[in-house]
């Protein structure tokens, strides 16, 4: 088994590495669940449905113009391709791509620390899975 430290994550949006201002991100995969149960049995039965996906990601502000503001403000309410790589760019390592709806952008202002940022989407169709 080998453990893998989440710093040398890579994250890209529409384009655009973030990476230098992410220290968060999260990807859920999920699906539905049908109910088809009937008459006679003692236990439920579930058939799988459609998958479904979330990517939330967050970290701290800056203000240049390829910062997370910028780009994410410029992409709320819009379709963005998403790049994920988990350990890192290099031959053979895991990636993750996928278009994202960009729904929220949220800024916190804490008055004894650094601005963070964070930003939550829903993933649209497949998340294509691949090596590098």
């Amino acid at each position: 088994m080998a453990f893998v430290h989440g710093k040398e994550t890579v994250i890209t949006v529409a384009g655009t590495d973030l990476s230098a201002y992410t220290n968060s991100s999260e990807l859920e995969r999920g699906s539905d669940k049908h109910d088809v149960t009937c008459y006679g049995a003692d236990d439920y039965a579930y058939d799988p449905g459609l998958r479904s996906g979330s990517f939330k990601m967050g970290g701290v502000y800056e203000s240049s113009a390829g910062g997370p503001r910028a780009i994410l403000n410029a992409l709320i309410a819009t379709k963005a391709a998403i790049i994920r790589r988990p350990e890192g760019t290099g031959g053979g390592l895991p990636q993750d791509s996928f278009t994202a709806v960009i729904e929220k952008y949220v800024e916190t202002n804490p008055v004894a620390g650094m601005i963070t940022w964070s930003c939550d989407t829903t993933v649209t169709g497949l998340v294509n899975t691949t090596a590098q």
